[in-house]
């Protein structure tokens, strides 16, 4: 039998997320505003809770394409926050949108937005070495900073929590445990 993270649970979706994309650099533009976007509805709540309703967030938010969402009517925006298939917090919802607006700035701007994301861990994964789930930091000075620059660029629901659960998310850094399968792997 496998040996994973202790955080993961027993759920098939759960355990795939972990052994497939948890941890796994990610350089598509759209993936990483995707995930941006369901880390910051993830705030307060747990992981679990948006990764059940993941594909709908895919099917109300147009695939998390940016261009389309910067043109959100008033009646698009409350049909989300009627939507229960996702979380249903107006300024969750508002953030995804003023988010697609600073994703296409800073797109425009550097040129891609896996260029300016990765450019915080200096384009490289950060290798972890922790022994157990306990070690593993909820913020880091890198976290602190790229929170601040996101912030200052216009993006919402981007705390240095939220920041390192991202970066843990996309392959920023590596934080599987030493115990873990994907710890050899990635």
């Amino acid at each position: 039998m496998l040996k994973r993270c202790k955080w993961v649970t027993e759920d098939p979706l759960y355990i795939d997320y972990h052994d497939t994309e948890w941890g796994v650099p990610v350089y598509d533009d759209r993936l990483l505003f995707e995930m941006l976007c369901l880390e910051g509805a993830q705030a307060g709540l747990s992981w679990w809770v948006i990764l059940k309703k993941r594909e709908h967030y895919k099917v109300v938010f147009d695939n998390f394409e940016a261009e389309k969402i910067t043109n959100y009517t008033e009646d698009k925006l409350m049909s989300l926050i009627a939507d229960e298939g996702i979380v249903r917090n107006q300024l969750k919802i508002n953030s995804v949108v003023s988010n697609a607006k600073a994703f296409l700035r800073v797109k425009e701007k550097y040129g891609s937005f896996a260029k300016y994301i990765w450019s915080f861990v200096d384009g490289k994964p950060i290798i972890n070495h922790w022994e157990t789930s306990k070690d593993v930091p909820v913020s880091t000075e890198t976290s602190d900073n790229m929170s601040k620059q996101l912030k200052k660029d216009g993006f919402k629901f981007v705390g240095t929590t939220i920041c390192y659960s991202y970066m843990q998310a996309v392959g920023m850094v590596n934080d599987h445990t030493k115990e873990c399968f994907c710890y050899l792997e990635k």
